[in-house]
């Protein structure tokens, strides 16, 4: 499929907007960022975003994540490979993410505050929401990933822009 348009070029002021939420989740919101990781993937499968889902595994193996646990995201429910703390993020990101199917729940609200302090649970949100902005960006514009050379001009892994 072919990309429909370089909207990171298009719009720079607002993909700089973007990206700023992202730096302030990264280094201000107090989140593991594996765990960041594990629900930005989680709900690019959610969306179908194959552009973020590579992307989001990239990451995932940069901070030594064992395959394993990056293919188990997908059945999360199934894998006993997370921690409670990530399990109840795949469930709240599911309910924000999924909010066609009758909005976050009471029940996922409560489980997410039992694992996670009021000012987490909002940042926590805001990288769902954030990576739920940028799934539907590369789906509607139709992200492709390319990949680096090295400089013995050997293609290298995919290249990580959002």
């Amino acid at each position: 499929m072919e990309q429909r348009l370089r909207y990171t070029e298009l719009a720079p002021n607002g993909i700089a907007a973007m990206r700023a939420v992202e730096h302030y989740v990264n280094t201000e919101s107090g989140l593991e960022p594996v765990l960041l990781e594990l629900i930005r993937l989680r709900a690019s499968l959610l969306n179908g975003c194959e552009y973020c889902i590579g992307l989001h595994s990239h990451e995932l193996t940069k901070h030594n994540e064992p395959q394993g646990r990056i293919a188990g995201v997908e059945d999360w429910q199934s894998s006993n490979a997370f921690t409670k703390r990530e399990r109840v993020a795949f469930a709240w990101t599911e309910a924000v993410t999924n909010i066609q199917d009758g909005h976050a729940s009471d029940k996922a609200y409560a489980a997410a505050r039992e694992y996670f302090s009021e000012v987490e649970l909002v940042n926590l949100t805001i990288a769902i929401t954030s990576i739920n902005a940028w799934n539907r960006m590369a789906i509607a514009f139709r992200a492709v990933h390319t990949t680096k050379t090295d400089v013995t001009g050997d293609d290298g892994g995919k290249v990580v822009e959002e």
